[in-house]
Parts: C-alpha cells; sequence; structure tokens
C-alpha cells in the first residue's frame, strides 16, 4: 500500500498553493501527493475565470489575504523560480472601481475606512471626481466610487496556477491523475482515500481542494458543507472607440468589466430563478448577453453602444451559499481532513494567503503568519455567517 504524509486532492491553483507551501515549509519533510482529475486543466475555474484582485472588501480577513496575496504577485519571479526561469503572470495594477448610488454610499465610505485603516490603496471619488479620472463614464445616478489606486488588477490565472504547479513539482511534490472516490476513517481521523482506479493511498492528513468536487469529497468523509457549483459567463468584446485607462470596474448592477488585450470582458450574476447548480455543463447562453449585459454596458460607457462581442466561455464557481466566503481548515472533529472550499469566485487571489496558512495548520498545528479561524467550519457548525457586503 502505498502512503503519503499528506494527500491533496485538487491540483488547480488552491490545491497547487497548498502544496507548494507544504513542501517549501523548513519544517517539513514528508512526502505529498497531489490528485487532479482534469490534469488539462480544461474546466478548472483557475483557467475559466476573470483571475483579478482586490482589497475592496467589506471584511478585515479578506483584506488581509489579498494583502498578503498582491505581495506574493508582486514577487512571484523570484519566489517560484525554477531553474534560473521565472514565471510570468502578466499582472496589471489597473485598480478596481466600485460605483454607488446614494443608496450604496454608506456601504462604500465604511469599507473604505476599514481598507484603509488597514493599509489598501483606495481613494473615494464623487461624480466630478470619476468624470474627471474617467471622462468616458457616465455618472448619472451614481453618487460616489471607491477605486484602487494600487494593489488591485488582474493577471493570468492560469500562469499562477502553472507556476505553483512547476515549482511544488521542481521541490518533489507528486501529482497524479485520478479521482479520490473514496474516504476511510478510523474515529476522528482520515487514514487514506480511496482512488477510481481501485488503488489506496494512506494518508497522514488529507487537504480538500477539490473545488467543484469539494462538496462530495467532505460528504465521503462524513462532512457536509453549503457549497454548489453555479455557472458563471463571460463574454468578451472590442469597442469602436478609445476607452484608455478602463479599471475593472463594477457597476451597481452587480456587472463587471475589464480590459483585456485590446478589447474587453465582462460578466454579471444571473438573476434569481436562472441560477441552477451546474454540473458539467459549461454551455454558453449568447442571449443572456444582449438582454442583461450589453445594456447595462452601453447606458453605463456611452461608447459601448457600439462593440462587437468576441469569444465567450463559461465556467463553474464553487459558491458557498452560507456566506460567500471560503471554508479553510479542520473539518470539524476530523483534524487532520482540512477544507479549502467554497471560494465563490475568489479562488485565485486567495490562493497564496490560503496555501501558506494550510501548510502552517499542517507542520505547525496552528496559524501563524495570518489568523485565518474567521473562515473556519465552525462559522457553519455554528451557523454565524462571515458577513461580506462586496459580493462580485
Amino acid at each position: 500500500m502505498t502512503a503519503y504524509d499528506v494527500v491533496i486532492a485538487g491540483g488547480a491553483v488552491t490545491g497547487s498553493s497548498v502544496a507548494y507551501h507544504l513542501a517549501a515549509h523548513p519544517g517539513f519533510s514528508g512526502r505529498i501527493l497531489v490528485i487532479e482529475k482534469d490534469p488539462a486543466y480544461r474546466f478548472c475555474a483557475s483557467a475559466l475565470s476573470a483571475a483579478s484582485i482586490r482589497q475592496q472588501y467589506s471584511s478585515a480577513i479578506n483584506i488581509a489575504i489579498s494583502l498578503h496575496g498582491i505581495k506574493f504577485l508582486r514577487g512571484i519571479g523570484e519566489t517560484l523560480m525554477v531553474d534560473g526561469e521565472a514565471p510570468e503572470i502578466g499582472l496589471v495594477e489597473g485598480g478596481y472601481l466600485f460605483l454607488a448610488t446614494e443608496a450604496g454610499r454608506p456601504v462604500l465610505e465604511a469599507n473604505h475606512r476599514l481598507q484603509a485603516g488597514m493599509g489598501a490603496d483606495i481613494v473615494l471619488l464623487g461624480p466630478d471626481g470619476l468624470k474627471a479620472r474617467f471622462p468616458w463614464l457616465n455618472t448619472e445616478g451614481l453618487a460616489l466610487g471607491s477605486f484602487g489606486v494600487t494593489g488591485e488588477g488582474w493577471f493570468d490565472g492560469y500562469g499562477l496556477m502553472q507556476a505553483f504547479r512547476r515549482k511544488a513539482r521542481s521541490l518533489g511534490v507528486e501529482y497524479r491523475a485520478a479521482t479520490v472516490a473514496g474516504v476511510e476513517r478510523e474515529g476522528n481521523r482520515v487514514v487514506a482515500v480511496r482512488l477510481d482506479d481501485g488503488s489506496r493511498i494512506a494518508c497522514g492528513a488529507l487537504v480538500n481542494a477539490a473545488g467543484g468536487g469539494g462538496p462530495a469529497l467532505a460528504r465521503a468523509a462524513g462532512v457536509e458543507i453549503p457549497v454548489h457549483n453555479r455557472k458563471r459567463f463571460i463574454f468578451t468584446f472590442t469597442c469602436a472607440d478609445k476607452v484608455a485607462g478602463a479599471p475593472l470596474l463594477i457597476d451597481p448592477t452587480g456587472l463587471y468589466f475589464r480590459p483585456e488585450g485590446t478589447g474587453f470582458l465582462c460578466g454579471l450574476q444571473p438573476p434569481e430563478g436562472r441560477d441552477p447548480d451546474a454540473d458539467g455543463d459549461f454551455e454558453v447562453d449568447h442571449d443572456f448577453f444582449d438582454e442583461h449585459i450589453w445594456p447595462v454596458l452601453a447606458a453605463r460607457v456611452p461608447a459601448f453602444e457600439r462593440i462587437r462581442q468576441g469569444r465567450a466561455w463559461a465556467g463553474h464557481y464553487d459558491m458557498n451559499l452560507f456566506d460567500h466566503n471560503a471554508i479553510v481548515g479542520p473539518a470539524g472533529d476530523l483534524a487532520n481532513f482540512h477544507l479549502a472550499n467554497g471560494f465563490s469566485g475568489h479562488g485565485l487571489q486567495q490562493s497564496p494567503a490560503i496555501g501558506r496558512a494550510l501548510a502552517e495548520l499542517i507542520v505547525e498545528g496552528a496559524y501563524r503568519s495570518l489568523d485565518l479561524s474567521p473562515l473556519s467550519f465552525e462559522r457553519i457548525a455554528a451557523g454565524r455567517p462571515l458577513i461580506e457586503a462586496n459580493v462580485v
């Protein structure tokens, strides 16, 4: 029987970050196995998301996670270098711009006080300030904007995932193409996993970083997590007129867009009643763009009245429907079964801090660099949501 000190289910950005941070931890010398069911990474959220990072959250823990994240991304070339080859993720600190009507002004103002107090480089702009900085913007109906001057933007999410994976492998981490089909327990410990090829692997600890497969894996260990796969569309387009210096903009309706190459990409959460669980469905509803996205785009940025659509794709997010925040750390009484699930669209930007924290927890028995206990499974079991006002 094969045995590893740590088995990680899921080899996309979160699982590979955990693997790298574990292998690089000076106090760890064990064997690590990463099990990934989609080794080509065709369907994982890491490869299909809009790949961005922000500090504009309403909860201190999410701000702290992203402050570490941007520092990590800025230094990724040196940190994740392998054989003298530095990874390149094309980080663009173009900023986030949250827009609010008068009704939303108090939320942005309260968030800004917290963000600025923690060191995030965020400024508030009234309608005149918005118009001066972004002359292409229609400010009608807007009372305030919150803009990340530095530390926010977008990057190559697939590149980040591969950089973690390559560095982890260079440090001795093994990857295996398979699916975890079962979990074996002895009392309050996980002792082994069974794979879909019939093999059995003993483990000292198990990390659930399986993305959309996370709920099923948790259930196999006797744990229920409120995570569901939800399909999201990303549409691309080019504009006939110049829209210079655009950030990642979030309209009060929830629609977002940002530059991508010579054009733009955009998306919007489906309305209530049109957001069922997704299971293997990656079809794009092109009518969604015409009905829900383009009218808002054209109203907010008049230049977007003349656009040409490009390609579009669908991806799955593992959404934590309890409070839309990640579930991280031990799964209740199962002290050696660690959760890293329900990122609700924030997995890429949070992966550096999550990987570091779980490595500390596994090796040292406690969080050292950043206390992630606010994201613990205990809040789920206790019915105590971590409220986040800035959910995109």
